[in-house]
């Protein structure tokens, strides 16, 4: 069999799915830049596999080393937690789809996963539990979404504390049990899924940060952008870190292989 050449642990982005040009109905696949470019500041390789459907993630999950569910102005539909769609949501079910799948499959092969803001509420419905549609109407809950501006150091400015349960991985990497983060949502978690632990929670009570109970490997998910400016802001750099440490833990353990070739 042909040696494996090293690599970097890859670790695979979901795309986003729009329609960017009228004239071109076909849509396309996106992916914002910044979440890419963590990952290769973590020394990393981002992939994407822009077609992939939930079919294709039993073949395509050994392939990598970690999963990163990134953030997006679409929300999950709320059809998978029993609800209906509201006017002003922005969907994408080629996305749901997968991710669904996705979630399930990596915590159960023990792939390193992390889920960022709308990756974060995909692990919690993926899992069986609910999202609030519009935080912002809720009685008792804080408006959580970025201020209506283009400025994004005024969109990703850190909007409030989150508190942190002790002994926690969140209260290791804060180094306290509270910390200060963004937040640019409009859903949130209603109804923890089971399996899930919360660990981090908004001044409004809102779980803002979870790990997966008994998880093979590192299972987390965050509500705020750790990826934004993380080199400035130690709790995001040490989250992202514990990441990138389970990501090389797994391509070390779980070298990929390939059909024997000429």
């Amino acid at each position: 069999m042909p040696r494996v050449p090293a690599h970097k642990p890859l670790v695979w982005l979901p795309a986003c799915h729009r329609h960017l040009d009228l004239s071109d109905p076909g849509g396309y696949t996106v992916l914002a830049d910044r979440y890419a470019a963590v990952v290769c500041q973590l020394r990393m390789q981002p992939v994407l596999f822009p077609m992939a459907g939930a079919a294709d993630v039993p073949g395509l999950l050994p392939l990598v080393d970690g999963v990163l569910l990134t953030g997006s102005p679409s929300n999950v539909d709320p059809y998978h937690f029993g609800l209906s769609a509201l006017e002003s949501d922005l969907l994408d079910p080629r996305r749901d789809r997968l991710t669904m799948a996705l979630v399930r499959a990596a915590i159960e092969s023990g792939t390193p996963l992390l889920g960022v803001c709308r990756g974060l509420q995909e692990i919690n419905v993926a899992l069986g539990g609910s999202l609030y549609q519009q935080l912002h109407t809720e009685t008792g809950r804080l408006d959580h979404r970025e201020p209506e501006t283009d400025d994004l150091e005024a969109q990703f400015a850190e909007r409030h504390d989150v508190m942190l349960t002790p002994g926690s991985a969140f209260a290791q990497w804060a180094g306290g049990l509270t910390a200060r983060v963004n937040s640019l949502h409009a859903q949130g978690i209603r109804e923890l899924a089971p399996g899930l632990v919360a660990e981090a929670h908004a001044p409004d009570g809102l779980v803002e940060g979870v790990r997966v109970a008994d998880a093979k490997a590192f299972a987390y998910g965050v509500q705020w952008h750790p990826e934004w400016q993380h080199d400035r802001i130690p709790f995001y750099q040490r989250s992202l870190e514990a990441f990138a440490r389970a990501c090389r833990t797994r391509s070390q353990t779980h070298p990929l292989r390939y059909d024997d070739a000429a």
